[in-house]
């Protein structure tokens, strides 16, 4: 009996058919083991030893494997082709090891490109060994991600207040989002013209002209910057006749794009059809692994993590012979195009992504396909066709027009697209500077007098650098040599997790927090968050998996100077640090004004000083002169709005008070205010939710959220009522210490009564009778051998010892407590409930 081990179960039921009843494959679902999420799982004094730990789920799965294998001759491990499928088999391999299952079991390697029966067939015909330096570079990697997120994590919570987490790459990646967002902020548009002419010829002919020269010299790029400049340049157009002095045609080619990795792929499914890369990846994964075609499940692309661009002999051949048979000799080249990647520190260990039989079109497979499988297997299938097609042929024409007196020179530009070549399969979607549609010029000949039918002066101003989207930001990630193809979808998850950037119209838009954990990390630790330093350790991790560099004499490199600096900064005073931040952000919050006026002068108090502040709930700019001026603006503005701000919108007057009732935005996001700030008086104010826009919130609105709570009625059973409101954690309604959560804000002015009642049971069992979630298990107490776990409640995560509850201190992540921090907790909590015993009166 010989045991396949692959990761998914999908991916066993279809290699097992090809294998037949002399083996048995089974699944790992992926990693078996991992680092557990506690300090201290990855030891530097003790030569970077790891602590993996097997969840529960794993360890029945690895059962079931151990039991297999003991009665089995040969052991292959078949998982995925990559350096995170080696470091599973590594992971089985080792487990089983401890198992002791292995004893007489010969142990081989597989690994295929694609789920075909000919590629599994040839795969398990040429076994090799575990690749032990891809395994080494899997460990140093993993050890390298763990050691910063848990080394500088604790270093974010003690010194930025509503910071989560910080990551190798993740904090790179959120560096480029900020810098580009503080570029938008500097940029200042710049106002130029354009002259375009309206010019007609015999034969209902016409074409657009544009100001090319003025008196024999070429117009720079925004060389006519005003008005009265263009009317200038303008004129000089007026001066007809307008002749033809040159008509030039010169033939050009546009080549074909290779085929997609992991990340042309994520960018061209992104801006095609707005998918982000995590459901690209999802959707690729499914096709990797097969579906049922003519009765019988096979894998419809090849492996889709990878940064390769070649495509084997055999496949290249049917890509070529379905070009020749669907489109004909001409759009095929006398010879396979060969391509190699652009991108930095690129492996190219696998070959790109394409269909595993270039026959099968897409309309072969529609009907085993969702919609979303359907887009991207044609994505697939017409890149890989075009990749290996003719390119195509253009004509560029520019044709040159003078005036009377040669004072100003027009031009005409088109292309002409003679010979479609891979266009007739195949177009990239165009990024935010993508080329201008193709245009076609009437036939012209020099000498020929045009007609000036209009002259038209166009305003323009320049626009500041575009936000990035997903497929921009995996490409800058890539050209810089960051990250790897299997990690760009985590990443760009993990940015928006931790509530560091926003999307808006699927561009990426840092937060205040994202913005100052930035700060922070560029001001402390400049170059653990430079571009050339993190492309450097992945360029020495590929390093390790080619067996040219140690993996351990890296990690110690790393290790020597990453930790003595953040025992320095958690040394630092937090003031220190919030001066610091305050100064160097100063170009951002307290930019120059144009009138010169002190930027940072309070316009509150006038006598205060504005500055970076913090609170629990992130950084914010205030005045200096707090409690007396409560002067506050959210920490990404630049004094163009907050609680002070001199224009606030006003919506009307407040009918019981006849005070305006205005739009305001502070730290904590846009609310509602009722007349002004009175000396030891704050006037009543509302939160605006954040599914309802503040830009378009009505006065009727505004009112009914200043009177919430709203009282839907009184509760059948008790008699007491039931209000609805907007708490903390969003719409809620509550019932004598019960609340039941609301799947709107616009629910809390309208739920009725039966409703109201119906969600409150349903809360009222939850509370009663369902057992709590255990996010982590800590370990037993020191002092009685009990269990010290982390629970999710009501109100969030917290430990808890038998009956004491300490709730997480705010930013603290669940996965990051360690049992010396819970029992710390637990011991403050149990001295506060302890009252001090009362001295008894002796009897008289």
């Amino acid at each position: 009996m010989n045991v396949v081990i692959v990761e998914s179960p999908a991916k066993a039921k279809t290699i097992n058919k090809y294998l037949g009843k002399d083996y048995k494959v089974l699944a790992s679902f992926g990693h078996v083991r991992d680092l557990p999420a506690k300090d201290g799982s990855v030891k530097p004094d003790e030569d970077f030893a790891m602590d993996w730990v097997v969840d529960r789920d794993s360890n029945k799965r690895l059962t079931d494997i151990a039991k297999a294998v003991k009665d089995a001759d040969r052991l292959y491990l078949a998982t995925d082709p990559d350096r995170e499928g080696e470091a599973i088999s590594w992971h089985v391999l080792e487990v089983l090891a401890k198992k002791r299952a292995l004893k007489g079991v010969e142990v081989k390697r597989v690994v295929f490109n694609e789920i075909t029966k000919s590629a599994i067939l040839k795969a398990m015909a040429e076994p090799r060994e575990l690749d032990t330096e891809m395994v080494n570079a899997y460990l140093a990697r993993r050890a390298l991600d763990y050691l910063v997120g848990f080394t500088l994590s604790p270093v974010l919570w003690r010194k930025l207040p509503g910071a989560r987490s910080a990551g190798r790459v993740q904090s790179v990646a959120l560096r480029l989002v900020c810098e580009r967002e503080s570029e938008i902020e500097k940029f200042r548009a710049q106002e130029y013209w354009s002259i375009e002419a309206a010019l007609s010829a015999s034969g209902d002919r016409s074409l657009i002209g544009r100001l090319f020269a003025m008196n024999g010299e070429k117009i720079k790029k925004y060389g006519i910057s005003n008005e009265a400049e263009a009317k200038t340049a303008a004129a000089l157009v007026e001066r007809t006749p307008l002749t033809v002095t040159s008509v030039e045609r010169k033939p050009a080619r546009r080549h074909p794009q290779p085929p997609f990795t992991t990340s042309t792929l994520q960018q061209e499914a992104a801006r095609k059809y707005g998918f982000p890369a995590n459901r690209t990846m999802r959707v690729a994964q499914s096709l990797y692994e097969g579906k049922s075609i003519g009765g019988e499940v096979t894998g419809l692309i090849t492996y889709m993590r990878t940064d390769g661009v070649t495509i084997a002999q055999e496949a290249l051949n049917a890509t070529r012979a379905v070009i020749e048979d669907r489109f004909g000799k001409k759009f095929l080249p006398d010879s396979p195009r060969v391509y190699k990647t652009k991108a930095k520190n690129a492996q190219e260990a696998h070959e790109a992504i394409r269909p595993t039989d270039p026959m099968r079109k897409p309309a072969d497979v529609a009907h085993a396909l969702d919609s979303d499988e359907q887009k991207l297997y044609e994505l697939i299938w017409r890149r890989t066709i075009a990749s290996q097609m003719e390119s195509a042929q253009l004509e560029r024409t520019t044709v040159t027009i003078l005036n009377k007196d040669q004072s100003a020179e027009l031009r005409a530009t088109g292309t002409v697209i003679q010979f479609e070549g891979f266009l007739s399969v195949y177009q990239e979607g165009k990024d935010d500077d993508g080329d201008e549609e193709d245009t076609r010029l009437p036939q012209m000949k020099e000498g020929e007098v045009l007609t000036l039918d209009s002259v038209t002066p166009k305003q323009h101003f320049t626009d500041p650098p575009p936000r990035f989207t997903e497929a921009s930001l995996v490409k800058r990630l890539e050209e810089l040599g960051i990250g790897r193809p299997s990690t760009y979808a985590s990443i760009l998850t993990v940015l928006r997790e931790r509530n560091y950037v926003h999307m808006e119209r699927n561009r990426f838009i840092p937060e205040d927090k994202g913005r100052l954990v930035t700060a922070f990390l560029e001001k402390f630790f400049q170059r653990y968050v430079e571009y050339d330093f993190t492309a450097n350790l992945e360029e020495q991790l590929d390093h390790i998996s080619a067996g040219e560099e140690e993996w351990k004499e890296v990690l110690k490199e790393f290790w020597a100077s990453f930790k003595p600096r953040t025992e320095e900064i958690l040394g630092v005073r937090n003031a220190e640090v919030i001066d610091a931040l305050d100064e160097y952000l100063e170009p951002m919050l307290f930019a120059e004004t144009e009138d010169g006026k002190d930027p940072r002068k309070c316009p509150s108090c006038e006598n205060g000083r504005l500055g970076l502040k913090t609170s629990r709930y992130g950084a914010f700019v205030g005045c200096s002169n707090y409690p007396e001026c409560g002067y506050t603006r959210p920490f990404g503005s630049n004094g163009e709005d907050g609680e002070g701000a001199d224009e606030p919108a006003n919506l009307g007057d407040d009918p019981e008070t006849g005070e305006p009732i205005s739009v305001r935005t502070g730290r904590f996001g846009p609310y509602i205010q009722v007349g002004e700030a009175q000396k030891g008086e704050k006037p009543k104010r509302a939160s605006i939710p954040k599914d309802m826009d503040a830009a378009s919130l009505s006065l009727e609105k505004a009112l009914a959220l200043l009177s919430l709570p709203r009282e839907v009625g009184t509760h059948p059973e008790t008699g007491k009522p039931i209000t609805a409101a907007i708490g903390r954690y969003g719409p809620y309604v509550a019932h004598d210490g019960t609340f039941g959560k609301l799947a709107s804000t616009e629910e809390v002015f309208n739920v009725g009564l039966n409703r109201a009642v119906a969600l409150l049971a349903d809360a009222a069992a939850k509370k009663g009778g369902s057992a709590k979630t255990v996010l982590k298990e800590l370990g037993e107490h020191p002092d009685d051998g009990d269990a010290v776990r982390v629970l999710d409640g009501r109100y969030g995560p917290y430990v808890n010892h038998k009956r004491t509850n300490a709730t997480l201190p705010k930013g603290t992540e669940p996965e990051s407590v360690t049992l010396e921090q819970a029992l710390g907790w637990l011991a403050e909590k149990a001295g506060k409930k302890k009252a001090p015993a009362r001295k008894k009166k002796k009897a008289s």
